[in-house]
């Protein structure tokens, strides 16, 4: 019997470099059995933000899934719920804040899932059946043509599924300028975004399971160097289609992508900063040879990074302007200035001066300091929503996460704050006037604008779990150096959090304000740690193992 060409897609070898090999995990729990042992948020002023953040749990819990049999998945998952499949993009921003209920809730471990669809070349597909397990059949390259996007520039808003796959010369091929002789086995459509890397260092920050970026490692580097052979571009740059943007007016010229390009500087740096934990890994048990295989690496990514941040500074900042843009085909810069250029920031290849300009444009009204921060779109730039219009206009979790990581890498601590609060204020009261947490929001009104899918928990859980406990409250542990650091705000009463989990520990944390403006902080933990706690000017810390109580004083400085 002769196979057919997408019959033999479906038999290819998957997953040879992630060890996890078949289905292992706890049973999953309900969210009313899970409710007693995730993080209790307190925050006397602020009801609501608490309504709206156990709402927040109780839909995720909704999204978890045991794979079935047939999907060949290995660990169990939280899904967007934004249809019947699995999505990378989505998947890596939603383990964000169940890192904080980490041994509670299959977060992290939902990207499994996706290392175990990994194919001989390193190429591993944004979007799968939930269900089956297989690829998303518009987006695979079953005949092996050249590089191409089967969507590009036709992917309106709703219209995803066509009935016929058209010509191979109605569908878009950038000009790589370069020979490629081993066609990929995905279209465009399903290779960007490689953030994985990044959410696997903000689980690890947060749990410090070093073991788990040992099974990583490979995945991520075989993926790196796919995307490296399949997506770079005679500039040195790396093209993209609609990159998960599906209606931005960005689409119509690329082209080259500045998130795609940053995000390939991101995941060589991310490389790096595994290998060295690696490295440590194996100096303790004396593996020095495997130790020099990852120092070896560590130079060829580090070279490569740099030359591609060279690369990105020279064809896509613009000086006068003071941005970073798309470039198209003919190496011409797009004029389109969108919320991509942002991952120039958590790339780390602005340098401080074009940080300072690509923050100003975040304070800028006209621009992206819209009623609700941050517009994936400039608000003056043709076809901007101010209702949201999707990808033209809204505000989005994920993108407001990328945007604010950045700013914290490069010191602006405030901004980031700003901007995380003025999200989680408008998702709050947006949730006390419908009842329930939306995919996207306008960024010219506090309402749901445009958006149609609701009780989405998903990455819109970013907000009222990550944002309240980080940003509100003001608590973040940092499991690398055993440490829990916690920015009191002046004015904000009572805030605290039981059960506030991190790297193995458990911690009660509640702060009471003060008449003169001090703080008493009530803190304990069931092992040892660093506790930093900061009030305006002012720092206190504090070894604590057990029960401790102490006073910050409000100290201002001229």
């Amino acid at each position: 019997m002769t196979l057919t060409n997408i019959e033999k897609h479906h038999l290819l070898p998957r997953g040879m470099y992630f060890q996890k090999k078949s289905y292992e995990d706890v049973p999953l729990l309900s969210f009313e059995e899970a409710r007693s042992s995730l993080p209790q948020p307190i925050y006397e002023q602020r009801p609501d933000y608490l309504e709206c953040y156990w709402k927040a749990w109780e839909i995720a819990y909704r999204n978890l899934h045991v794979p079935t049999n047939e999907s060949g998945f290995v660990s169990n998952f939280i899904d967007a719920a934004f249809n019947q499949d699995v999505f990378l993009w989505d998947t890596v921003f939603i383990t964000m804040f169940c890192n904080l209920a980490n041994p509670y809730i299959p977060g992290i471990r939902s990207l499994d899932n996706f290392y175990c669809k990994q194919f001989e070349d390193g190429e591993i597909p944004r979007e799968m059946v939930r269900e089956t397990g297989k690829d998303f059949l518009p987006w695979v390259n079953y005949d092996r043509l050249p590089l191409h996007s089967y969507f590009h520039n036709h992917y309106g808003h709703r219209r995803l599924f066509q009935t016929a796959r058209p010509a191979f010369e109605e569908m878009f091929q950038p000009k790589l300028g370069r020979t490629v002789e081993v066609p990929p086995y995905l279209t465009l459509d399903n290779l960007n975004h490689p953030i994985m890397a990044w959410a696997e260092l903000e689980s690890y920050k947060h749990t410090g399971d070093a073991a788990r970026l040992e099974l990583v490692y490979e995945p991520n580097l075989r993926y790196y160097d796919a995307l490296q052979y399949h997506l770079q571009n005679h500039y040195g740059l790396y093209v993209t289609d609609w990159a998960s943007m599906d209606n931005n007016p960005r689409n119509k010229y690329l082209g080259s992508g500045v998130d795609i390009s940053c995000e390939m500087v991101l995941l060589a740096r991310n490389l790096i900063d595994i290998a060295k934990v690696l490295i440590d890994r194996c100096q303790s048990r004396g593996d020095k040879e495997k130790a020099a295989h990852y120092a070896s690496q560590i130079n060829r990514l580090d070279e490569e990074a740099s030359q591609l941040t060279d690369t990105i500074n020279r064809m896509m900042w613009n000086d006068k302007v003071g941005f970073y843009f798309d470039v198209q085909e003919t190496g011409e810069q797009a004029p389109v200035k969108t919320i991509a250029a942002y991952w120039s920031l958590l790339a780390g290849v602005a340098t401080k001066e074009q940080a300072e300009k690509l923050a100003s444009w975040l304070n800028d009204p006209a621009t992206f300091n819209r009623v609700h921060r941050v517009p994936v779109c400039s608000a003056d730039e043709e076809g901007y929503d101010p209702r949201g219009g999707y990808w033209r206009g809204s505000v989005w979790a994920p993108t407001n996460t990328m945007v604010i990581r950045g700013l914290e890498k490069y010191g602006y601590k405030d901004l980031a704050k700003e901007i995380a609060l003025n999200h989680l204020n408008n998702v709050v009261q947006i949730f006390k006037d419908t009842g329930t947490i939306w995919e996207n929001y306008p960024p010219d009104a506090v309402d749901s604008g445009n958006a149609d899918k609701a009780d989405f928990v998903g990455w819109s859980g970013i907000a009222p779990i990550l944002y309240l406990i980080e940003h509100a409250i003001g608590i973040k542990g940092d499991a690398r150096s055993n440490e829990l650091t916690w920015q009191l705000t002046p004015g904000q009463g009572t805030v605290g959090c039981n059960r506030y989990w991190f790297a193995g520990k458990t911690l009660n944390l509640l702060a009471k304000p003060q008449d003169d403006g001090a703080y008493r902080i009530f803190a304990s933990s069931d092992a040892p740690l660093t506790l930093k706690v900061k009030l305006i000017n002012n720092e206190v810390i504090h070894e604590i193992n057990g029960d401790c109580e102490f006073i910050i004083e409000a100290v201002r400085y001229s």
